[in-house]
């Protein structure tokens, strides 16, 4: 089983739907790569630190190290 199929498991398990939980675990593993190389971690330290924060947002807590992106401000009327 490749390290795709499991994190797809992993988010059905979670919750989502098979499509979505695909869709997810893709985006979770190339993530993993763009933070380890902004970072200097490895891959899987990364996936592991990604994987946790999916689990906290599904049990509705939010870490306290977690900084969200700033909110977008509305696009100006045409």
């Amino acid at each position: 089983m490749t390290e795709l199929d499991q994190l797809t498991q992993a988010c059905v398990r979670l919750g989502a739907p098979p499509a979505q939980a695909a869709t997810m675990a893709a985006q979770l593993l190339k993530r993993a790569e763009q933070l380890a190389v902004e970072r200097h971690t490895t891959r899987e330290s990364e996936l592991a630190r990604l994987l946790l924060l999916v689990v906290q947002g599904r049990a509705g807590t939010v870490p306290p190290d977690f900084s969200p992106a700033p909110p977008r401000s509305p696009a100006p009327p045409a």
